[in-house]
């Protein structure tokens, strides 16, 4: 019964996808619409700079700040002689 459900769900996956791929035509794209002014396009330079350096840049510095800024103090609990655990409390 676990194959049936799973060939059905795939033929459902790959008949949506295709549905998808058919709709939408990539030959409209080539239109233009009333008020398109498209400026000029990005060097190769330009969009890493963009979407990769600036992205990056804003972390560093985001990530940076925070831990500047952190006024918190590493905590950290030493065990004690005068403390018992369960195993010593049993015995």
């Amino acid at each position: 019964m676990d194959k049936k459900n799973a060939l059905r769900a795939g033929a459902l996956a790959a008949g949506t996808t295709l549905m998808m791929l058919l709709m939408s035509s990539p030959a409209l794209a080539l239109t233009r619409d009333d008020g398109d002014d498209p400026g000029p396009g990005l060097s190769v330079i330009q969009t890493l700079g963009l979407y990769v350096l600036i992205p990056i840049a804003l972390f560093v510095v985001i990530a940076g700040l925070v831990m500047a800024l952190d006024k918190s103090k590493i905590r950290t609990i030493k065990p004690s002689s005068k403390v018992k655990s369960g195993a010593d409390a049993k015995a």
